[in-house]
């Protein structure tokens, strides 16, 4: 048996994490900015690749649950595979959630989400600035659980392959892609 993902996973998976640390910078970046022309641009990028990430994550839940991950090595301790097996889960539920968060929020702010300034999403809410701030705070909070978890799914990489010395990160690298 391969112990390589697929090239679709491959790719999906780092598409995905380039967004995330897009999309992620985005929102850091445009928060703090003084309402102009310009931040409200910067908004609606962040909801049109938003958006897109989270119709990304559905394909690529879709494509996992589709294709099973290879095995990890076998002489890694049953804490470890629990803990990765559980990372990966919370990304995906990140993944969803996240971009379902701001959505909600948007609709609650009373700012349409528009998908690349051509199709109109439907309002998940009604107007509602208390529930909006509510949600303001839930999006952040779960973007930073996001950071924290991706961090950690870094560090668990970087430690198989520098540490451990096993397969655990090569697996999922493109260069090392069999032809």
């Amino acid at each position: 048996m391969d112990n390589r993902y697929d090239r679709t996973a491959i790719s999906l998976h780092w598409l995905v994490a380039l967004g995330i640390i897009g999309t992620f910078s985005l929102g850091v970046y445009m928060h703090d900015l003084p309402l102009s022309p310009t931040k409200l641009q910067l908004y609606s990028w962040h909801k049109w690749a938003g958006v897109t990430l989270f119709l990304l994550a559905i394909v690529r839940l879709a494509w996992r649950i589709a294709h099973p991950a290879p095995p990890l090595p076998a002489a890694m301790p049953a804490l470890q595979r629990a803990a990765a097996q559980a990372a990966h889960w919370v990304l995906y539920a990140l993944m969803l959630m996240i971009p379902i968060s701001g959505w909600l929020m948007s609709s609650a702010k009373g700012f349409q989400t528009v998908w690349f300034g051509v199709l109109p999403l439907p309002d998940l809410v009604a107007k509602d600035a208390e529930l909006g701030d509510l949600l303001l705070g839930v999006h952040k909070a779960l973007n930073f659980t996001l950071l924290a978890v991706v961090v950690a799914h870094v560090g668990a990489a970087l430690k198989h392959h520098f540490i451990d010395r096993d397969d655990v990160l090569t697996r999922m690298l493109p260069a090392t892609q069999k032809s």
